[in-house]
């Protein structure tokens, strides 16, 4: 196998190839460290490297396959973790100066899961602070490997980066707002974000509890499913974890779109969309039907009062989940989190109940959409590729805002799965995406969806530049 491509291979691929014992995890594993050494100075995606534990990691892997103990699919293959989630004894800092000496005595079920399956885990990602939508003043963000002024994505930047400039083999986000979606299509990966209460949140730092999802990013739709199989399911831990069984999900993705309903809101979906975007959801849709979906046109709620809705909500959650911290250790704090915080402890209870109320009816009408369609196909966002200049302006550009939050926030209210997939680039050569929705717990069908996308593009297979 040819060194120079190893590190963009897929998860599956370099995990067959591991298992048949054509070339050993610790080889893998040493090549990935050597080239975060090499690379990651310049991208700053890793906050943390494991690289003693990772190569005894891999050390046991090829022994236990040697021994004929293969445990699956995420057997020996180097992954990596946000930074948000407790693992054992290593510094876990959710984006924050004030967490620098954390070390969890516990790792989270997902990281525990991951090692049950006998995965290597590289590291620890970076992080926006809190998980919210900047970088704290003091850390360094991750630069987007398709180009320095491009945004890496907030707040799984970390995640988004090292998985696209092949740095690890897939790894772990959270989505709040779209903090999975955001950084996969920035960075050109696929992410899957699972129905809340699908995969278990024991041991993450929270941002907003009944928005928080976690899942993975990975490089294909088939790499996704391998990683969500491993750590879905229910938890005693984790009480909101739900009981629903767990598909398998390798299993049912070679079936594709055959027989699929594809629901599109036209209107809601193009208008105020840039050109690259238009057109990568186009094209998605004439792929879709041409390899067997039927195409239904819907009408999706009015998700304005959504959009605008969701930062108080999350306000809320956060200043709860920051308690004990805010405002005791507030000079601690950057002003974009401490500004989040003060919304929510500002806001007054008849008014946080009528948001739940808007959000309780929202939520409804979503779900009843899926009555008419098995999937739903929208935008990642309406802006393609935007520059750190421009998501400089973020806070105050309501265009801007809107635009980004339109196609994703809206999913974290209703809890509902969805998978984005590269569909694309800008004239500037910059990723372009678009994502499925499914109604809950249906992430069988993203995978269908995205595989046999993915069967017959190969936005995925692009990678950036050394």
């Amino acid at each position: 196998m040819n060194d120079s491509e190893l590190h963009h291979l897929e998860l599956l691929e370099v995990g067959r190839e591991i298992q048949s014992r054509r070339i050993s995890s610790e080889e893998v594993t040493r090549h990935m460290l050597a080239r975060i050494e090499a690379v990651d100075a310049r991208l700053h995606s890793y906050v943390t490297v494991m690289a003693q534990q990772a190569m005894e990691d891999a050390r046991r892997a090829d022994a236990e396959i040697a021994q004929g103990r293969r445990r699956g699919a995420l057997h020996g293959v180097p992954l990596a973790l946000k930074d948000l989630l407790w693992t054992r004894g290593v510094p876990t800092t959710h984006g924050m100066t004030l967490h620098r000496d954390h070390r969890p005595t516990e790792d989270a079920t997902v990281v525990r899961r991951l090692r049950e399956a006998g995965a290597v885990i590289l590291g620890k990602l970076q992080q926006t602070e809190g998980a919210f939508a900047d970088h704290h003043p003091e850390i360094t963000a991750p630069v987007n490997p398709w180009g320095a002024q491009l945004w890496p994505g907030a707040s799984s930047s970390g995640s988004g980066v090292a998985t696209a400039a092949g740095l690890c083999f897939g790894s772990l986000g959270t989505d709040t707002g779209g903090s999975i979606r955001f950084p996969s299509a920035a960075n050109g990966i696929t992410g899957l974000k699972p129905t809340w209460g699908r995969v278990s949140r024991h041991g993450a730092f929270e941002l907003a509890a009944s928005l928080d999802h976690i899942g993975p990013m990975a490089r294909s739709a088939a790499d996704a499913a391998a990683m969500l199989a491993a750590i879905a399911g229910a938890d005693p831990l984790d009480p909101t974890a739900s009981q629903c069984s767990v598909p398998d999900y390798l299993a049912l993705m070679t079936r594709g779109f055959s027989g699929l309903r594809l629901g599109m809101d036209r209107q809601w979906a193009l208008d105020g969309v840039d050109a690259p975007s238009r057109q990568a959801v186009e094209q998605a849709l004439a792929v879709a039907q041409r390899l067997g979906a039927s195409v239904q046109e819907v009408r999706f709620p009015d998700a304005t009062q959504a959009v605008e809705d969701w930062p108080a909500l999350c306000a809320v959650e956060t200043a709860v989940a920051h308690g004990a911290t805010f405002p005791a250790r507030r000079e601690a704090y950057g002003p974009g989190l401490a500004g989040l915080i003060d919304l929510g402890l500002g806001l007054s209870a008849t008014d946080y109940q009528r948001l739940l109320l808007r959000r309780a009816d929202f939520t409804g009408r979503v779900r009843a959409l899926f009555a008419q369609v098995d999937l739903l196909l929208v935008p990642a966002t309406a802006f393609a590729a935007p520059t750190l200049q421009r998501m400089a302006h973020f806070g105050s550009d309501a265009e801007l805002f809107s635009g980004m939050l339109r196609y994703t926030c809206p999913f974290d209210l209703t809890g509902s799965p969805t998978i984005t997939l590269p569909g694309g680039r800008t004239p500037e050569g910059a990723p372009v995406a678009f994502q499925f929705v499914a109604p809950d717990f249906r992430e069988d069908l993203l995978v269908r969806a995205g595989w046999a996308f993915q069967q017959a593009t190969d936005w995925h297979r692009r990678h950036p530049a050394a």
